[in-house]
């Protein structure tokens, strides 16, 4: 220390102490406020504590697209052609134009609102939600560069797998419970971005899985690798795990069955989704003679003069 400051602070000092005060030591400046939270983490680990995280950061898939085409080589499938019908080389089979109606009246509603994770479901089974699932995503992928992920989450009468010509295991009874990770589960058949994750194995407690955490945590992850997400789930008059899906979903497609779904179990049906959004109603099972080819869907073939599908 110079001479100069030792005398200035011994001048100091006796001026305070004339004044019967006591010296004071001047304070260090604060440490700065850190705001990099690379920053923060460096800190805590020289032995600062390092402050609480405020807000909630945004999730990004920890996958590329690489990925997803590298971890799920493409399979063999043999869809039945009669309900699958994209999978048909003449694409001009009855049901498919209603398809494609019932795609661009889903893209008009994304436009004004976040819309990529549906669930289709139906108030009672045997109401054709599987069929209109499956179809939905194979006329999503028809989009040139359009990728569609097809959730098979009815987990007590899965029949995707039936119709798409493929195995049911492993799949996502599997990921819940912790067996299996998203690539072990995500199947890729012959129809180029259209990806499928199967029931998987028999389980005794499909709601309690279903509201287990994990069901949310595997749409974060794949979420940003596919353009579409269509959830096939139980009906939802019967079991509650149709309105737990749909809790996870930016919306809900209500399948209902001309002539056959009554009309007080459809308004119970729709109670069910209060709370959620309904983007909008499938009517399914019409004859061709009465087929709007808007807002309404459909089925293709017939038995006995009839329409006929399943799901």
């Amino acid at each position: 220390m110079s001479r100069i400051h030792e005398a200035l602070k011994k001048a100091e000092e006796q001026r305070v102490t004339s004044q019967g005060g006591r010296l004071v030591e001047p304070l260090q400046p604060a440490e700065p406020a850190v705001t990099d939270p690379m920053a923060a983490v460096a800190r805590h680990a020289e032995g600062t504590p390092a402050p609480a995280a405020t807000g909630i950061p945004s999730f990004t898939s920890p996958y590329t697209l690489d990925t997803l085409f590298a971890r799920c080589p493409q399979g063999r499938w043999s869809p039945d052609r009669k309900t699958m019908l994209f999978f048909n080389p003449e694409e001009q089979e009855y049901g498919s134009e209603e398809f494609r109606t019932l795609r661009s009246r889903l893209h008009q509603i994304r436009e004004k609102q976040s819309l990529k994770k549906v669930l289709v479901t139906s108030p009672l089974p045997k109401e054709g939600k599987s069929f209109v699932a499956a179809n939905l995503a194979q006329v999503m992928v028809r989009q040139e560069g359009r990728r569609a992920l097809l959730i098979d989450s009815d987990l007590r009468g899965s029949r995707l797998h039936d119709a798409l010509g493929t195995s049911p295991t492993p799949g996502l009874s599997d990921y819940l419970l912790g067996e299996k990770d998203e690539f072990g589960v995500i199947q890729r058949g012959p129809m180029e971005n259209l990806f499928f994750i199967p029931s998987g194995r028999t389980i005794g407690n499909p709601a309690e899985l279903v509201a287990n955490g994990r069901m949310r945590f595997l749409l974060n992850r794949v979420e940003p690798l596919f353009d579409w997400i269509i959830i096939d789930s139980p009906p939802a008059v019967p079991v509650s795990d149709a309105g737990l899906l749909a809790n996870y979903c930016d919306g809900v497609l209500m399948v209902v069955r001309s002539n056959a779904t009554p009309c007080d179990v459809a308004r119970k049906a729709r109670q069910e989704f209060r709370d959620k959004h309904l983007v909008g109603v499938v009517l399914n099972g019409i004859s061709t003679e009465s087929s709007y080819t808007q807002y309404y869907y459909a089925t293709y073939g017939r038995t006995n003069g009839r329409q006929e599908s399943q799901g």
